[in-house]
């Protein structure tokens, strides 16, 4: 197989497997453990779970330019 053609497989399986690890990781901690729920008013652990989902999203975006930034070179005839 082409060294581009794994290349651009590499940067999808590693698009899919950390969106697909931060999805668990938020619905864990915001579903699973009811920090997403907010009940009848505001609390510290809701405002933390949402600036966390928040900041982490940042992140995962941070980390899906630098895997996407460079072309590969692929030429589609």
């Amino acid at each position: 197989m082409e060294p581009q053609l794994l290349q651009f497989l590499n940067r999808i399986l590693r698009t899919i497997g950390l969106t697909v690890l931060w999805m668990i990781v938020n619905s864990s901690i915001g579903l699973m453990w009811g920090y997403a729920y907010v009940g009848n008013h505001w609390q510290l652990s809701n405002m933390v779970f949402y600036i966390f989902l928040l900041l982490s999203l940042a992140g995962l975006l941070y980390i899906l330019y630098k895997i996407w930034r460079h072309p590969i070179g692929i030429k589609i005839d």
